[in-house]
């Protein structure tokens, strides 16, 4: 099959894989001297290997035209395929049938998408981009859109940053008065390809809260189907909640513990739309298709979810909301979201 309709292929796969919970592998042989590249005979002869090692339900196709070759391997259940013998076993049957100074020049890598949780949610793997074409096309589709996007962010933040630092300076001093500790609160959170950074709020809670209760809902919001819970209020929000002070019980109300993060904005960790960057034990609680909403966008301090569902949305509702916002991004669509944040605030649907 030609690259467009190969990588359609790869992507239905993969989402495939992540309903029936089994692994997906991806071979790839490629030549990377381009005279070498264009000879349909050497083509020709690797696609016979391959075919001779590979499983009836496997996928051959161009990965990227006369440059590389892809195989999707699906159904891989548990270590059914290992990269190592695969890899020798395709070595060894182009040796059979190419010359040597051709063979040599094939470079041949096994990539694997897996379906089970992180093993290190704090450490999540770097996404395998092989494994996800569509997030290249849509970096290539939208390089004007991305770059008004990352200019409002500065602008924005940076203009807020400034207008705001007198409130700061008061949420500093009532923080500091009313609880012992650090003024700002620095929590760990996933990113956009699933990279670790950290993420800043005015402190709500006591110095060394222990977060075991959040973590029990947090499983409990994740992985089951009911959208309220008694002593709590909206998604990873609890109610009654020993640990928060005083006057982190105001500051979580008004959101206006979330102010320091427009300097993840202007830092360029997140921006000001997009989907709320979940910390590492949520992550470790995801599915695997739940993992596209930390993959698809740059996290942002309000989104489509904060604005029309929160609260009265399930978790995978809110994942869906998240990943049609990244298929329908937009800066007008941007605008409209900064645009209906206030009053979102305001009715107790606002970012968190």
């Amino acid at each position: 099959m030609d690259e467009h309709l190969f990588r359609a292929t790869l992507i239905a796969e993969r989402k495939r894989a992540d309903r029936s919970n089994q692994a997906l592998g991806l071979l790839i042989v490629a030549v990377p001297d381009a005279d070498t590249a264009d000879s349909p005979a050497l083509w020709a002869d690797v696609i016979v290997a391959l075919e001779a090692v590979i499983r009836g339900v496997d996928l051959l196709g161009w990965f990227q035209s006369r440059k590389a070759i892809g195989v999707i391997l699906p159904e891989l259940r548990g270590p059914s395929v290992n990269a190592s013998e695969l890899e020798a076993r395709v070595r060894r049957e182009l040796s059979r049938r190419l010359p040597e100074n051709a063979n040599s020049r094939l470079t041949i890598q096994f990539h694997m998408h897996e379906t089970s949780r992180p093993a290190h949610p704090a450490r999540p793997s770097p996404v395998d981009l092989s494994l996800f074409p569509e997030l290249q096309t849509q970096r290539e589709r939208h390089p004007i859109y991305d770059a008004l996007k990352r200019g409002l962010d500065i602008a924005g933040s940076l203009t807020l940053l400034l207008l705001l630092s007198p409130v700061f300076l008061v949420i500093a001093l009532a923080v500091k008065a009313t609880s012992p500790g650090p003024v700002i609160y620095r929590q760990p959170r996933i990113g956009r390809m699933m990279k670790p950074f950290t993420m800043l709020k005015f402190r709500s809670m006591h110095v060394n809260a222990d977060a075991h209760a959040h973590v029990e809902f947090v499983s409990w919001f994740i992985n089951g189907t009911g959208r309220d819970q008694p002593g709590t209020a909206g998604i990873f929000k609890l109610t009654n909640d020993r640990r928060i002070t005083p006057i982190g019980r105001l500051l979580r109300a008004t959101s206006l513990d979330e102010l320091p993060q427009f300097w993840n904005v202007l830092r360029g960790e997140m921006s000001l739309v997009g989907p709320r960057p979940p910390m590492p034990y949520e992550l470790e609680q995801y599915r695997p298709w739940h993992c596209r909403r930390v993959l698809e966008a740059k996290p942002g301090i309000t989104g489509l979810w904060q604005v029309t569902g929160r609260s009265r949305t399930t978790f995978d509702e809110m994942v869906r909301l998240d990943l049609r916002y990244a298929r329908t991004c937009s800066l007008w669509n941007d605008l409209k979201i900064l645009a209906a944040t206030p009053a979102a605030v305001l009715s107790g649907r606002g970012a968190c």
